[in-house]
């Protein structure tokens, strides 16, 4: 099973960016002509959503320097721990759907404190891969485009977090376990 996750894992990405391009060419798009106008794009998008962006920053710092963070670990560390899953994976899972770059550091810590091959790295890993970063996808794509009213995708896309948490934490027990 880990060997045929492995080939997937090695070949998922070239095959993807060979597909895309080719199947574009044979449905008769413009690919580079396509990809420069999206790029163009790009540009305006991404001063539009720069706001929203420093907003969305702000409110992390003050999550993270309140205490905030701490506190709502400590209340669920001891019911992960008695499911078996490692406390330290925690924080993870409740700075995911906050920021990519404040989770995909503290994966790197994990891994760095415990190695890519523990439990705890394999979980971080695929905690990391399985969520997404739902506050910052809301507050940028959704200021970019000018939607107001949010609640619902908040929902959804929190609920699809913690099943990703979850999921991740079950898959990684029974197949590293």
């Amino acid at each position: 099973m880990l060997t045929f996750i492995n080939w997937i894992s090695v070949w998922a990405i070239p095959v993807i960016i060979a597909f895309v391009p080719l199947y574009a060419f044979a449905k008769k798009v413009p690919v580079y002509e396509s990809f420069v106008d999206g790029a163009k794009d790009g540009f305006s998008t991404a001063i539009s959503i720069i706001p929203h962006l420093v907003g969305m920053m702000v409110a992390i710092s003050v999550f993270r320097a309140s205490g905030a963070l701490d506190y709502v670990i400590s209340l669920f560390t001891p019911l992960v721990s008695w499911m078996g899953v490692p406390g330290e994976v925690l924080p993870l899972g409740i700075l995911r759907p906050l920021t990519g770059t404040g989770s995909l550091a503290f994966t790197t810590d994990l891994i760095k404190t415990y190695g890519p091959d523990s439990m705890i790295g394999r979980m971080a890993s695929t905690i990391q891969g399985s969520t997404d970063t739902t506050l910052y996808v809301l507050t940028v794509y959704f200021g970019a485009v000018g939607i107001r009213n949010g609640r619902y995708a908040l929902k959804v896309g929190l609920f699809s977090d913690v099943v990703g948490f979850i999921a991740a934490l079950a898959i990684c027990l029974i197949v590293f376990g």
